[in-house]
């Protein structure tokens, strides 16, 4: 059976047009293990990933109401004070799901960085800049992008810092 060609999401038409090199990665869209940590180690190692170079997408909110992103390796969770500091907010806490979509213009699993509803401020991990290549979410379950990770800070104008337990 031919396997079908994959159809490109906004996020790698922005790319595209912001002439940001990347690699688009397929996956089946299973869920495997329940809870974002387990799950982006698994679609990792689903396609033979260094889970420290995959990099899930978390919206959260401030006490000042403002929304922010956070991008943390898959294996990792957000300290929540840091990520607060990063952003000069006294508090912050993450969206609830029935909110993500609504403000980002994604759905929990699917969410990147690139291309959501407004660009609001983002904080990568530290780590980010340790390696050559990343992978962030295409925009939809089932699909990522391999790419730079200094042109995707400077396509964002994310700032990096320790946000993470």
């Amino acid at each position: 059976m031919a396997k079908q060609k994959e159809e490109k999401t906004n996020v790698m038409r922005i790319l595209d047009q912001k002439k940001i090199p990347y690699t688009a990665r397929f996956y089946e869209e299973d869920r495997g293990p329940e809870g974002t940590r387990e799950y982006g180690v698994h679609v990792a190692q689903a396609l033979g990933q260094d889970p420290a170079r995959g990099f899930k997408t978390l919206a959260a909110r401030g006490a000042s109401k403002g929304i922010y992103v956070f991008e943390v390796p898959v294996g990792e969770n957000l300290d929540l004070k840091k990520a607060a500091k990063a952003v000069g907010e006294k508090s912050i806490e993450l969206l609830h799901v029935a909110e993500i979509q609504g403000i980002t213009g994604y759905i929990r699993g699917g969410c990147s960085p690139v291309g959501m509803k407004k660009q609001y401020p983002t904080v990568f991990h530290e780590t980010v800049l340790d390696y050559e290549t990343i992978y962030i979410s295409a925009g939809r379950i089932g699909a990522q992008v391999e790419l730079a990770p200094q042109a995707l800070v400077e396509l964002l104008r994310a700032e990096v810092a320790d946000i993470i337990l």
